[in-house]
């Protein structure tokens, strides 16, 4: 299939600026992929389609301050994004500012411009990136100096920045926010739970990769970006007891459907095991645990192996989530579905509306 093939024009005004509260009051659009039927409604109606045993599943993974600012000693400015954990003490990142080649030093400036660590300029990335050694280690100042990114198509300041966090997020790491589990709220959570709906949890540390265009005419030439991932033993379990059980998995978000379908890659080659180790894997289980980068490229022709329903945001034309949403719903549904949400005004992104394919 061709990059072309997932474009569509997008009115600018519908690419959302600010959240709405509460958080679920967004819209949310249902997509029957067997029916082909949309619906609208909104995304505190969710309990609705929900039925006793079935496992949400969400991204614990938190967002970093990862915007820094900094000053070289020329005088120039530059600002820093973390994406990814190197060799200590170094980081991948993208870079803004001139003259950043390797060796290059740059003073990182924190609360009243005071110098909070220097940045030193490694070696170019295969992607047009840095790798950039930190003195002290970033960990140790990056609360007091950096900023929450948001993305490049948000324009508004955001005034509290747990907006652009999840409810249930507690492992640091993302470079940007699992949207779609922003319109969770800790009273809709608690709901679901009471109807008996079962909660678990995945960790994927977001880069800004996600944001990115595909760049290629031929999507199969793509090079995905590498993202870390956690299935822990005790989410396996769950996973595989909840479709063995005849219960539905419901993936919050493009995130927790590559760490699930990653995790169902896994299984494939875990041999039968022993009923004592069956809280990390078996042969004839769904998902297998599983700690490290994934690289899974979810396009249309993958097969499902792990989610049965998805619930997402509207994305990006010429994306990797676009590509995604479209293997698992099907190409001609999410066109239809995004020129009714674009008819009906819809709000598109990261602040935007919901929609629930199942």
């Amino acid at each position: 299939m061709k990059t072309s093939d997932f474009e569509y024009d997008l009115p600018p005004e519908l690419i959302a600026q600010t959240p709405v509260e509460p958080r679920d009051a967004s819209r949310l659009m249902v997509l029957d992929r067997a029916t082909g039927q949309i619906t609208h409604e909104r995304f505190s109606d969710l309990p609705r389609h929900m039925r006793p045993g079935d496992l949400l599943v969400g991204n614990d993974s938190r967002v970093i301050p990862a915007r820094l600012r900094g000053i070289k000693s020329t005088g120039g400015a530059v600002e820093i994004l973390l994406l990814r954990p190197a060799p200590a003490p170094s980081w991948e990142c993208l870079v803004g500012g001139k003259g950043l080649r390797p060796g290059i030093k740059v003073d990182i400036l924190g609360i009243g411009s005071t110098v909070a660590g220097t940045a030193t300029i490694l070696a170019e990335t295969e992607s047009g990136g840095r790798l950039v050694e930190f003195e002290p280690p970033v960990e140790s100042w990056l609360w007091d100096a950096g900023q929450v990114p948001l993305p490049p198509y948000i324009h508004e300041p955001l005034e509290d920045p747990e907006r652009y966090q999840t409810v249930y997020s507690r492992r640091d790491g993302s470079a940007a926010s699992s949207t779609a589990g922003l319109h969770f709220t800790p009273e809709l959570l608690l709901q679901l739970r009471d109807d008996g709906v079962n909660l678990a949890f995945v960790t994927l540390h977001i880069g800004l990769d996600t944001f990115r265009p595909v760049q290629t005419e031929a999507i199969e030439d793509h090079r995905i970006h590498r993202e870390w991932a956690r299935l822990s033993p005790e989410t396996a379990r769950t996973v595989n007891e909840t479709r063995l059980a005849g219960g539905r998995v419901f993936a919050v978000g493009t995130t927790s459907v590559r760490v699930l379908e990653s995790a169902a890659v896994t299984a494939l080659g875990v041999q039968p095991c022993e009923e004592e180790l069956a809280t990390t894997a078996c042969g004839w289980q769904t998902v297998a645990a599983f700690v490290g980068e994934t690289d899974l490229f979810i396009r249309p022709g993958h097969r499902f192996r792990a989610v049965d329903a998805l619930i997402t945001n509207f994305h990006q034309p010429r994306s990797t989530l676009l590509m995604l949403v479209s293997a698992f719903a099907g190409k001609a549904l999410i066109e239809r579905a995004y020129a009714e949400a674009i008819r009906e005004r819809y709000r598109f992104y990261s602040f935007g509306d919901a929609m629930l394919i199942r």
